[in-house]
This record gives C-alpha cells, sequence and structure tokens, in this order.
C-alpha cells in the first residue's frame, strides 16, 4: 500500500531528496547513485521515492534547473557591463570560477553523457529550462555587442558563446598546468577577449575595472 504523505512532509522530503542528489550526483554521477543513497537520509522507502520523481533522470533535471538561477546570479555582474576585451576575460573568469567552485555545475559541463541521459528520459524542452537563466544571457549579451559593433561578426552569437565557454576547458584541465594555471587562465581570457572584440571597442567599458 502506496504511504500518503502529508504537505508538510511532502515538502521536508522533496527538499532533503534534491539537497541529497545535488551532492551525490556531483561527487559520483548519475548513474553510481543508488536510491538506497537517495532516500536514506529523507528517512523513506526506495519505493517510496516514485511519490515524489518518476526517475533518477527527473531528480537530476531539477537539481540542475534549482542550480542555474544561482549559477546566473553570478554571471549578472559582468553581463552588466559594457562589452570590451577586459570585460569579456572578466565573464570567461566567472565561467571558470563556477566551474570552480561549483561541484554540481562542474561535473554536468564535464559529463555530457550524463545530460544527455537526462535529455534521453525527460526529454531535451524539460531540459531547455535552464537556459533562461545561464544560457540566453550570454547569448543575448553577444547579439547586442555584435549589433553595436563591439565583438566580432563572421560568427553568430551561440558561435561566441562557445569560445567564451571554451575557456573553461583551461580550469576543468587545471592539473595539468600546476603552479602555472592561473597564468595560464590569465593569458587564455585575454586573449581570446582580444580576439573576439573590435578594435573600436578597446576601451570600451574598462573604466573601474
Amino acid at each position: 500500500m502506496a504511504v500518503a504523505f502529508t504537505a508538510e512532509e511532502r515538502a521536508r522530503i522533496t527538499a532533503c531528496l534534491l539537497d541529497t542528489a545535488e551532492e551525490l550526483f556531483a561527487a559520483q554521477g548519475l548513474k553510481k547513485t543508488t536510491l538506497e543513497e537517495l532516500v536514506a537520509p529523507a528517512g523513506i522507502a526506495k519505493g517510496s521515492f516514485y511519490a515524489f520523481f518518476d526517475s533518477k533522470e527527473e531528480l537530476y533535471k531539477e537539481v540542475m534547473i534549482r542550480r542555474a538561477p544561482l549559477v546566473g546570479e553570478r554571471l549578472a555582474a559582468s553581463l552588466g557591463r559594457p562589452p570590451g576585451p577586459e570585460a569579456l576575460a572578466a565573464l570567461m573568469r566567472d565561467l571558470a570560477d563556477v566551474l570552480t567552485s561549483d561541484p554540481f555545475y562542474r561535473r554536468l559541463i564535464t559529463r555530457p553523457d550524463e545530460l544527455a541521459a537526462v535529455a534521453r528520459r525527460v526529454g531535451p524542452d524539460e531540459v531547455a529550462r535552464i537556459t533562461p537563466y545561464v544560457l540566453t544571457p550570454l547569448l543575448d549579451y553577444v547579439a547586442r555587442a555584435q549589433r553595436d559593433g563591439l565583438v566580432v561578426r563572421d560568427a553568430g552569437p551561440d558561435v561566441i558563446v562557445g569560445v567564451l565557454r571554451a575557456a573553461g576547458l583551461v580550469t576543468v584541465n587545471r592539473h595539468l598546468f600546476g603552479d602555472a594555471y592561473e597564468q595560464v587562465l590569465d593569458a587564455t581570457v585575454t586573449a581570446l577577449a582580444r580576439g573576439l572584440t573590435t578594435p573600436g571597442a578597446h576601451g570600451t567599458g574598462e573604466r573601474g575595472a
């Protein structure tokens, strides 16, 4: 017989499942995390999990959606600056900082197979619910900068954003650079930022940096 939960119990258990999932998925991934591990802190039976989420993938998606606004907030300051070499470099450093300090987001970026598994189970439209918080602001920022003639126009906004995100590969592979990591990151974001901005953007929005 299915267990009936009060509204208060449902809220508490849902929050606990999300907290536990965020920690476990970041540490060991979707596949290796078991239902037993997920439900233990909430104090419910394994079968009761399905009274809250249809699958582990559904829970993973909800953690993604919960974290997305927090990531967006961390990029907001850089996205509020007029585009220029230093502003784009600062944005790439913010993206790198997210990868350094946010284990769940780092796992999401470095294990695309897990994101693909989630998309197969819950549908790409559900996964795309994180887009307005993270990807859309980046695309809008680049598109405006291109219209204003501050960012090169020989590639679409999606490609430019891809280049910005690619700087995070330095952070993901920081173990390869040892003590030179900070210098490598700084040189990478500086070179990319200058390559992405037009000559007219140099000196734009740099005051107060």
